[in-house]
């Protein structure tokens, strides 16, 4: 009688233990669609984490003597959102330069969660925005996932089939088109930085009926920005694809689309080795 009601017991709290984490990871999905189709925030406002300590001429912070003055625009990635301290790629790729004994300072984060190539593009002909990029010369763009993952609201939906790549690339084209605007909008307004952009990855990897149809979508983005950035010197990809196609569950926050504290700081990591 005792090893039966054990068994029991045993079988109710795998029971409860499943449909509490297929709750969390269905709260998670919502909230990260939420954030696509209504993002907080569309315009840079002048009050991003600007360090007024770094606030030098274009010209001080060429870094032919080895320093690296850091700015990050963008989506909610480049913001750090889901970071365990709110460090955020940017930040950690600083601090991992600093600990290698680099002059690296992060001159500000002008990461807007939700944000789309269209409003990052709007951006970049305001003062305050252009001052900043003025005064770094590595600046990271992270963009495009928003663009991606919000066609059909194909996420959102309760359909009956899950979305087909073709469906999530329906805003490829527009947005593609706008991410070469805005890259070559970065350079001319900076000739001399270097410009780091942040490639995709699959968040809905683990998920049978989006990985395929997600991976393919990510990959034909990251292949398109990769074409766009060929055509430039100064101009890097940074993939993220790899990193995170295998390792969902150990760096995604619990939001299940953005990076946790470990997840950036692989992104950070591979930031440093590209640039060493």
């Amino acid at each position: 009688m005792k090893s039966s009601k054990s068994s029991v017991r045993i079988w109710r709290i795998t029971g409860i233990s499943s449909i509490v984490a297929t709750i969390v990871l269905i709260g998670g999905f919502i909230y990260a669609i939420s954030d696509v189709l209504h993002p907080v925030g569309s315009t840079y406002t002048g009050t991003a984490s600007i360090d007024p300590a770094t606030s030098e001429t274009a010209t001080s912070t060429a870094n032919a003597d080895g320093s690296f003055r850091v700015t990050v625009l963008g989506d909610s990635l480049a913001k750090g959102t889901g970071d365990d301290d709110g460090s955020g790629f940017a930040r950690r790729t600083v601090d991992l330069l600093q600990k290698d004994g680099k002059d690296a300072k992060l001159i500000a984060n002008l990461g807007i969660n939700g944000q789309k190539t269209a409003a990052v593009l709007s951006s970049l002909e305001q003062p305050g925005v252009q001052h900043v990029l003025q005064q770094s010369n590595m600046i990271f763009v992270s963009i495009g996932a928003n663009d991606l993952f919000n066609a059909g609201e194909a996420l959102g939906n309760n359909q009956q089939q899950a979305p087909t790549e073709q469906q999530l690339l329906v805003n490829l084209p527009k947005a593609s088109k706008t991410l070469q605007q805005i890259l070559e909008r970065i350079a001319k307004i900076n000739p001399d930085a270097h410009i780091l952009y942040l490639g995709l990855y699959n968040p809905f990897s683990d998920l049978p009926e989006l990985r395929v149809p997600g991976n393919e979508a990510v990959t034909t983005w990251n292949t398109t920005a990769m074409n766009i950035i060929n055509s430039q010197s100064n101009m890097s990809l940074i993939p993220t694809f790899d990193l995170f196609q295998q390792n969902i569950n150990k760096y995604l926050s619990s939001d299940h689309f953005h990076p946790n504290g470990t997840g950036y700081e692989q992104i950070a990591e591979r930031v440093v080795q590209s640039i060493e």
